[in-house]
């Protein structure tokens, strides 16, 4: 009987992600911050208000931060790092 692969945190690897991004950091930072989209978008499913992005991949799972990370891993988030301005400060638009 073939064993099957059981989907859980480590699926991606982590070693695939971290590919993608800079840092550890900012896979942390990127994932949890597209894991609130993702949640915010289920919270106002029944709203109907669709300013959200809906989930970009389809998951087995059903916790935001384990459809984040599938996302980062399919190229449908990417980080983009924000160049600085010339004066040094962040713009404040």
């Amino acid at each position: 009987m073939a064993q099957r692969r059981r989907l859980t945190m480590m699926d991606p690897p982590v070693e695939n992600l971290l590919n993608k991004v800079d840092s550890k950091f900012t896979l942390v930072t990127l994932s949890a911050r597209r894991g609130r989209q993702i949640n915010s978008y289920f919270n106002q499913l029944g709203e109907g208000l669709g300013a959200i992005v809906p989930p970009q991949v389809t998951s087995v799972s059903r916790k935001p931060l384990s459809i984040a990370l599938e996302e980062i891993a399919a190229d449908k988030i990417r980080y983009v790092p924000i160049a600085p301005s010339e004066d040094g400060e962040e713009a404040a638009e």
